[in-house]
């Protein structure tokens, strides 16, 4: 425990749907919504404008819409997301050397490790300084939490919300935690909670009050310790600057139930190829291929297979994936499908038979060696949406450019850049506004007008023309008038 608030927890507020107001002039101060969109969609983010509504993050995506019926309902876009991101950690990266992510808009950072701070007062300054920061170059807010451990500047971020920051003097931890619930703590959960219920503890402080025995008694010795010296505001977990990937994995919750055995089979392969897209785009490769099947009645089966090696090979995890489902009854069909990869490595089982194969032949042969590597393609495009039945008066597009989700970026030749408000019939309605403009107009055109595209997201924040940077603080310009 430090004797300084030098630990910092930065939490963006409402991220993805904060983003997506930052985005679309029109949505700003009112409900939004983000996540999947069928029938078996769940809450991904809601604004706090939604909150008041009772909706709130791994909600059911249609008991969202019967309580917030009016707000704006957009699916994710996550390389937006991605982008500020990126932009919050560059920001977190100055203050310190040991950042420390959790989630693309959550992340711990050791102030005293970068220099940034070593007493109250400048831990302060610099949490405010981060967050005028943050708002300077994405446009969003977040809260701040500082404190002596990690678990006190968490429970100091949540407090600060929305767009704030809270202090926690180090020495003041017992008379701060003893009121709170003990799902306050980390590690306890739904189950561990309920546990603690009914064995008459439901704050803090009566966890404290049991005592270490009694914890232990009731939840065994590691998670029993661990839980009162947190009940006493112990912390000593270090911020670690790079966190260990276990595993990659992708899934799909579809709006009807698989009933077709081959289609099954397609989608898991889909997924497969998808998974290692992931997993090369972290450099890993992996040894265990892990099959996820939720039935129609909700029961979840999981398989798995090791290989010999590890491996990055699309077609190798798509095998074994699907040598898996044959061992899954898919009787009264399927409604999600998961493929993983665990045991992850940085080569491949392939790189280590390349090096020895090099070892043992003549450099004239090395080339020959390499073309025999395997056979590293871009990811097949995904079969055709099936089509609504309308008669299209002209040849339509190909169907995968026909697709406009809701909330998207799109471009149009005449109007410019401009978002998706909703689709159907094949028709498409878009509303004409940038990042900063006023609230744009709306208009309809065919999904398939070969003027409407498609497009990357805009900056939240503009990047500041030459012109601005000459003329900003400390600009010659600047200093002489």
């Amino acid at each position: 425990m430090r004797s300084a608030p030098t630990i910092l927890h930065l939490d963006m507020d409402a991220f993805f749907a904060a983003a997506e107001q930052a985005a679309k002039p029109s949505l700003r101060g009112k409900p939004v919504v983000v996540g999947g969109l069928g029938p078996r969609g769940v809450v991904s983010t809601a604004s706090y404008e939604a909150r008041r509504f009772g909706v709130h993050s791994a909600m059911p995506m249609a008991q969202a819409r019967r309580l917030a019926p009016n707000a704006a309902y957009l699916v994710p876009r996550f390389s937006l997301y991605r982008t500020v991101s990126e932009q919050v950690m560059e920001l977190l990266g100055r203050l310190s050397p040991l950042v420390e992510p959790l989630s693309l808009d959550e992340a711990f950072v050791d102030l005293e490790a970068g220099g940034s701070a070593h007493d109250t007062a400048s831990a302060l300054a610099a949490g405010e300084r981060l967050r005028r920061d943050i708002r300077a170059v994405t446009g969003l807010t977040g809260s701040v939490g500082l404190a002596g451990s990690k678990m006190l500047a968490k429970i100091g971020s949540e407090q600060a919300k929305p767009d704030g920051l809270i202090l926690i003097e180090p020495g003041t931890e017992r008379e701060l935690l003893g009121p709170m619930s003990v799902r306050t703590l980390p590690g306890v959960g739904p189950a561990t909670g309920g546990h603690l219920r009914r064995a008459g503890m439901t704050t803090v402080a009566e966890l404290a009050e049991a005592g270490e025995d009694e914890l232990v008694r009731l939840l065994g010795k590691a998670h029993g310790a661990s839980l009162y010296r947190m009940a006493l505001g112990h912390d000593d977990r270090p911020v670690v600057s790079e966190r260990e990937t276990k595993s990659v994995s992708v899934e799909d919750t579809f709006d009807v139930d698989l009933h077709d055995r081959v289609r099954v089979r397609v989608e898991v392969e889909r997924l497969a190829d998808r998974c290692v897209q992931r997993l090369r785009a972290a450099g890993h490769s992996g040894r265990t291929v892990v099959l996820k099947v939720r039935r129609y009645d909700f029961s979840t089966l999981t398989r798995s297979e090791t290989l010999r090696g590890p491996t990055d090979d699309p077609g190798m995890v798509r095998e074994a994936a699907g040598r898996l489902l044959e061992s899954v009854d898919t009787t009264g069909g399927v409604r999600l499908l998961g493929v993983g990869v665990t045991g992850l490595a940085d080569f491949t089982q392939e790189d280590l038979f390349a090096q020895a194969a090099a070892a043992e032949q003549p450099a004239a042969d090395i080339p020959a060696a390499a073309s025999a590597a395997p056979d590293r393609t871009a990811e097949p495009a995904p079969s055709p949406a099936a089509e609504d039945g309308s008669a299209p008066d002209r040849e339509p597009e190909a169907p995968d450019e026909r697709r406009f989700p809701a909330g998207h970026d799109v471009r149009h030749a005449e109007y410019g850049a401009g978002w998706v408000q909703g689709s159907g019939l094949r028709r498409v309605t878009v509303r004409f506004e940038e990042p900063g403009s006023a609230p744009g107009r709306v208009r309809t055109f065919w999904v398939d007008d070969p003027e409407l595209v498609l497009s990357e997201p805009l900056p939240l924040v503009p990047e500041p023309t030459d012109s601005a940077r000459a003329s900003g603080p400390g600009s010659p310009s600047s200093q002489s008038s």
